[in-house]
């Protein structure tokens, strides 16, 4: 993990049992440390967090419930950072033959995703950016998640979010909502807020809020204005 991974989520995989490796990400990429530690250990299964199969089979069954629950909905608006849940709503989309729009939701601090549609090529950033949603700090979509969600047209745009309009999105669930939320899970309602003009023909839009591991101080900093 990052050095700079939230510390609650550090210390959560660590109550599972688990060595937690930290990284110092400027000096070695998490798949050049991960490819290290594989070579130690030849007989594991290197599972991504976001390009493998199962992971993506995983997200698939969220939007197998949103389409279940929700038979209204028009568009689908999920925080992007590797592609495996967007990538899994978008084959959830495809296996039930309906017209939905998949939108992911990126940080503009690190928008490798848009820069990738909008030209055609995956294209990765050249480090991880320092975006405060943690989640979604990947450099690059996966090969698995690009060929999902642009060779087969799973996605149909990648709208980009600043950092002020993320620390709002957390503010408005806990506010409006009651829920607390960590800065990647708001990146959908903060894609909403600040491209409403695209969400105003009046269909239905469901966005996925994903995970509330986020530490006490940085939570409190964002809820207070200070972020």
């Amino acid at each position: 993990m990052p050095m700079t991974s939230a510390r609650v989520k550090v210390e959560a995989v660590r109550s599972h049992g688990a060595r937690v490796d930290l990284i110092d990400v400027q000096t070695i990429s998490r798949e050049d440390r991960v490819a290290q530690i594989a070579a130690e250990c030849p007989d594991v299964y290197v599972a991504s967090a976001y390009d493998d199969p199962w992971v993506i089979a995983g997200n698939a069954t969220l939007g197998a419930e949103i389409l279940e629950r929700c038979a209204e909905v028009e568009t689908i608006v999920a925080p992007v950072g590797g592609g495996g849940l967007t990538s899994g709503l978008a084959m959830a989309v495809q296996d039930d033959n309906r017209k939905v729009s998949v939108i992911g939701a990126e940080p503009m601090a690190g928008n490798d995703a848009s820069r990738s549609f909008k030209s055609g090529r995956l294209i990765a950033n050249e480090s991880e950016s320092p975006t405060i949603a943690d989640g979604a700090r990947t450099r690059s979509l996966g090969k698995r998640n690009w060929e999902i969600l642009h060779t087969q047209g799973g996605l149909t745009d990648v709208l980009e979010v600043s950092e002020e309009a993320i620390c709002e999105a957390v503010r408005v669930l806990f506010l409006k909502v009651n829920l607390k939320v960590e800065p990647t899970g708001a990146l959908a309602l903060g894609a909403v807020m600040s491209h409403s003009e695209r969400f105003m023909n009046g269909g239905l839009v469901c966005c996925v809020i994903t995970g509330g591991n986020v530490d006490p101080l940085v939570y409190a900093s964002i809820l207070s204005g200070e972020k």
